[in-house]
């Protein structure tokens, strides 16, 4: 949070700045103090916005190259199922007795796993759900 503040004070400072200033320097220096502002707010946008989607993406395919049998899964239409079988881009999920659905696996959003019998830990998605 700290440096969400440090880069805002900053690219309010270079926009607020005269630019009588910047004209008087060398010719070199103008031209940099124009740029300026628009290299912090890509700075910005980076930390801020690309890089935590970019992780979260890695999570996701990394919770897709784990999945295996017996998982306990959610989709991202809200289906709730037990993986039968993987296969390179579909996943079969058991959602009711003799009832097997076949969904992309880019929709399984949540995985459920059981440590114990009495509680139920969540890999991806929700808090701990106790049973």
């Amino acid at each position: 949070m700290k440096m969400l503040k440090v880069l805002a004070v900053l690219l309010f400072a270079f926009a607020a700045a005269p630019q009588s200033a910047f004209a008087q320097e060398a010719g070199g220096l103008s031209g940099l103090g124009g740029f300026l502002p628009l290299i912090l707010i890509f700075v910005f946008f980076y930390l801020f916005l690309l890089r935590p989607q970019q992780k979260k993406a890695k999570e996701h395919q990394k919770l897709l190259n784990e999945l295996k049998k017996d998982d306990k899964v959610v989709t991202s239409g809200g289906i709730y199922g037990i993986v039968v079988s993987v296969k390179e881009n579909i996943v079969e999920l058991k959602i009711a007795e003799n009832v097997n659905v076949q969904v992309s696996k880019p929709s399984v959003t949540t995985v459920f796993v059981r440590p114990s019998a009495n509680t139920a830990e969540v890999v991806a998605g929700a808090d701990i759900i106790k049973k």
